[in-house]
């Protein structure tokens, strides 16, 4: 099934888990699984990786997240991706935050942020994840759906129920134009 359309199912099929079904909930782990494991892939430090690898984050987030549905809500589909998204952060950064992770000070390691993020100083990625908390939720998400999953301006079209392509391109851009401004 093409990305669009896995997407497009979310809101019905949130409704059917909170409704106790469990095909929608295998459903939508079916969905999530892969796309978060390629989002995920190289974002926990290798020095944590013995603690919990990213799979298991993975697969934590899903059941955390599929537990708490019935607090959920979204008018949107993207909305569910970005609430993972955010879920497996957290995640990861508890993960970053262990004792084990730290040096005897208490201070970060340099290998503490991410594999994927290490190009970042960990000033510039606490600002950035800083800047994303303070977006509207629709342009956090579709800033997370745009630059961190990578989907095309079609399928944000349709995640976020916007009428075309060009839709939502616009409203990446100006998006990002209010990120850039929380980034100054």
């Amino acid at each position: 099934m093409h990305q669009t359309q896995q997407l497009m199912s979310t809101a019905t099929l949130l409704h059917r888990v909170r409704s106790g079904d469990a095909r929608a909930k295998e459903r939508l782990v079916t969905i999530y699984l892969p796309i978060l494991m390629r989002w995920a892939k190289g974002r926990l430090p290798l020095h944590a990786r013995s603690l919990a690898e990213t799979q298991d984050l993975v697969q934590i987030t899903l059941i955390q997240a599929l537990d708490h549905v019935d607090t959920f809500e979204s008018y949107r589909e993207g909305a569910f991706l970005a609430y993972l998204r955010k879920t497996l952060m957290n995640l990861i950064h508890n993960e970053i935050r262990r004792p084990q992770t730290r040096y005897a000070d208490g201070g970060l390691r340099p290998d503490d942020l991410p594999a994927d993020e290490s190009a970042l100083s960990r000033d510039d990625w606490l600002q950035y994840e800083k800047a994303l908390d303070q977006l509207k939720e629709s342009e956090r998400e579709s800033i997370i759906l745009r630059l961190e999953f990578g989907l095309s301006y079609g399928e944000i079209a349709a995640a976020m129920r916007k009428p075309s392509a060009n839709a939502a391109r616009m409203s990446v851009s100006r998006a990002l134009v209010s990120f850039a401004a929380h980034m100054a």
